[in-house]
């Protein structure tokens, strides 16, 4: 048995994928001294022509990692900052989500994204804090927000193999987690969601670092309902098969997600609920107000955040 952690587990999956694949290389900041977690060791090991140190422009390296991905590479680009996504969403959306569709599958543009340590830390205030996972989601472009260490090898392991561009959000909140791992480390499926506690009462789908929260609420109310915690795991595509299934077995929906609550993924979720389920009563989302930018003060930001109370009088208002 092996304690792994969150961290280890994604520069575990970067190593064996450099290993069995010379086409696999690494592009970003500061990734020979391995600041992010990520490619610790991995330059050393790998050689600097594989793990690139680039200059500081994320407009830049990300596209010559699409155009080496085009070229028969596959190009792992590391984020050190969520919000830098902005920057290159023109890149990921509008390129290289694009080229497979528009040359009618003739071109290929397997290209992973991580990002880790996405979302909220420690006052890291309005410009390095947002979890815009929902964007990234909404045209489509396959996005995964692994909450486990395994998920984390598993997920990233099948991004790197994937011929289409990925995004992975690393969740600041779970760089923590560790995990005892009995089994061989193996990749987990996009699109394939995750039953972390079977329930008989509502539904809790949680999305990331929050998967830990809802199992903690789920476990303090357990005298009192019997709450199913679903992790989607990929954002898209989205498994609604399994968020079906669940709700066939529980009738009561809860989501709870650490993004905007206007057109974020909770939203989509209920959706998806309301048009294929037959609920019990009227869903709840758990999240960040609208439009929420989090400020440096780390009371406030953490008052902007999703919350366990919050959670848990969501579980109760379904059940009424």
């Amino acid at each position: 048995m092996t304690l792994l952690s969150y961290a280890k587990a994604m520069n575990r999956a970067l190593a064996d994928a450099l290993e069995a694949d010379p086409a696999v290389c690494v592009f970003g900041e500061d990734v020979g001294a391995g600041l992010a977690g990520l490619t610790l060791g991995l330059q050393q090991r790998f050689g600097a022509g594989r793990v690139v140190d680039v200059p500081l422009s994320e407009q830049a390296f990300t596209s010559a990692g699409i155009g080496a991905a085009l070229n028969g590479m596959r190009p792992v680009i590391e984020l050190q900052i969520p919000s830098l996504l902005f920057l290159v969403f023109e890149q990921l959306a509008n390129q290289a989500h694009k080229f497979s569709l528009m040359t009618g599958g003739q071109a290929r543009v397997p290209l992973t994204v991580v990002v880790p340590g996405s979302g909220s830390r420690s006052g890291w205030a309005g410009q390095h804090s947002d979890h815009p996972y929902g964007l990234f989601a909404h045209v489509g472009i396959k996005t995964l927000a692994p909450a486990t260490p395994t998920d984390a090898y598993g997920l990233l392991s099948s991004a790197i193999r994937d011929d289409d561009p990925v995004v992975l959000f690393a969740p600041a909140g779970a760089l923590g987690v560790r995990e005892d791992v009995t089994a061989p480390l193996v990749p987990v499926p996009i699109g394939a969601a995750r039953v972390h506690r079977a329930g008989s009462d509502v539904t809790v789908v949680a999305v990331g670092h929050l998967v830990h929260q809802a199992l903690a609420v789920a476990e303090e109310l357990a005298g009192e309902v019997s709450v199913e915690v679903l992790d989607p795991r990929t954002l898209y595509p989205l498994d609604r098969a399994a968020l079906v299934e669940s709700l066939g077995r529980t009738g009561r929906l809860v989501v709870v997600d650490d993004s905007n609550r206007f057109a974020g993924f909770a939203a989509e979720v209920l959706a998806v609920a309301a048009e294929e389920c037959r609920l019990l009563a009227p869903p709840r989302r758990v999240t960040r107000p609208d439009g929420a930018v989090l400020p440096f003060a780390l009371a406030l930001d953490r008052a902007l955040q999703p919350a366990a109370e919050q959670l848990r009088d969501a579980i109760r208002a379904v059940l009424k």
